[in-house]
């Protein structure tokens, strides 16, 4: 069932949002050669009790896995898509790309955001990659109004990316979020016809977030069982917002 959000739960939610937000640029300003994503994490995890907030990911579980996730960030570096796992030995390096996802809970509701950013000087086809994650996060974001289905937002996504040269992951999707951290529906980024295709009403929040690869679409596991990599080796990019459908068009709760 798709939960719809009131006005006031939406402030709510603006407010975890926001604060993501905040999370996200600190680290974005800290990444450099040399540091390590376990620096990333520990400065997250500061900055997030300082605020009173709790964790979206940390302690989360994972049926799959039969386990929680140990850490407040996913740190997803070059070929790792998603969930890539924080350590003090993985050491950032010129020509690296690192994936910072992550999430809170305040006041009983949570906000999730996922931004990639280089790390020193990158190729041009790993920039372009970036380039067009984040143009295809843009453009899916228009698509939340009242009246337009789901398959809007994740045609528009699939639409951009392979229009440009690049793939889209099949394996990890978006979703709703509220009270929840995932919640009903499931947002691809690519049109199946055996999926749902609901329409978008006022209330509906959507966390949108294009995995992208600069190689082939396909994905595999690490040995962690945590970590989504790409099967051929290739670069990933991923970005996120939580958007909320409202009769005055999108509203992206994770940006000022």
């Amino acid at each position: 069932m798709i939960i719809r959000k009131s006005p006031a739960e939406l402030e709510k939610m603006r407010a975890s949002g926001l604060l993501v937000h905040q999370i996200l640029q600190v680290l974005k300003e800290m990444v450099q050669e040399g540091v390590t994503t376990m620096d990333l994490e520990k400065t997250a995890e500061r900055i997030m009790s300082d605020a009173g907030a709790r964790p979206a990911f940390k302690g989360y579980y994972v049926r799959a896995v039969g386990a929680t996730y140990p850490y407040v960030l996913c740190t997803s570096v070059n070929d790792e898509i998603v969930h890539g796992m924080p350590s003090a030995r993985r050491t950032l390096k010129s020509g690296d790309v690192v994936s910072i996802d992550t999430g809170v809970q305040l006041n009983g509701y949570y906000g999730d955001s996922a931004i990639t950013v280089p790390v020193g000087h990158v190729n041009g086809r790993v920039e372009r990659l970036l380039q067009v994650t984040r143009e295809a996060l843009e453009l899916a974001i228009e698509k939340v109004r009242p009246g337009n289905r789901l398959f809007d937002v994740c045609g528009t996504i699939q639409q951009h990316v392979e229009g440009n040269g690049f793939s889209v992951v099949r394996e990890f999707v978006g979703h709703g979020i509220g009270t929840q951290m995932h919640e009903e529906p499931q947002v691809p980024n690519y049109v199946d016809p055996r999926n749902e295709n609901p329409r978008l009403k006022e209330g509906i929040v959507l966390a949108i977030e294009p995995m992208v690869n600069s190689g082939g679409p396909e994905s595999k596991m690490s040995k962690n069982r945590w970590t989504g990599v790409t099967k051929d080796g290739s670069f990933s990019a991923h970005f996120e917002h939580c958007v909320a459908v409202t009769s005055n068009g999108p509203w992206v709760l994770t940006r000022p």
